[in-house]
């Protein structure tokens, strides 16, 4: 098994304005291919209704392209965070989570789309409703420790 790479606060916070560029491509392109998916999904249920219809298929193909190229962006993206080490938790509302160590135990230093930058915690188990504010714990550690 890999081993999980860590940051410290100041590594996490330093990451935040690459990681918000790429969590963005990432979520506006499953916006995207959402609303792609709801438009196949109409076209085929006029297609039934009506016995037949009318397509455009020129228009079809280039967006059937678009939806590719989206999604192969979309990929490439969240690839990019993975090969961070950054954990993606919720491509809808826009978290991301950091492992971090604090007194030996590995906590998740938890960022939501939209704040300046990282301001709350959660361990493990607790999840983005369990977050807690960063204290000095976190931000001022007195020596970086590694969990066995």
């Amino acid at each position: 098994m890999d081993k999980m790479k860590t940051f410290t606060f100041e590594e996490a916070q330093s990451l935040l304005p690459v990681l918000k560029s790429l969590f963005k491509v990432a979520m506006d392109g499953k916006r995207t291919l959402e609303q792609i998916e709801r438009e196949s999904q109409e076209l085929q249920r006029r297609i039934l209704v009506s016995g037949g219809f009318h397509v455009d298929i020129v228009a079809r193909m280039k967006r059937l392209t678009q939806r590719e190229q989206v999604l192969q962006q979309t990929k490439d993206a969240l690839a990019e965070i993975d090969s961070i080490g950054v954990q993606v938790k919720d491509l809808d509302i826009g978290l991301l989570d950091f492992p971090c160590v604090v007194e030996g135990e590995i906590v998740l230093l938890c960022w939501k789309y939209g704040e300046e930058k990282l301001e709350y915690w959660h361990g493990l188990e607790e999840g983005f409703r369990g977050r807690r504010p960063i204290d000095e714990r976190i931000k001022n550690p007195r020596k970086r420790e590694k969990p066995n």
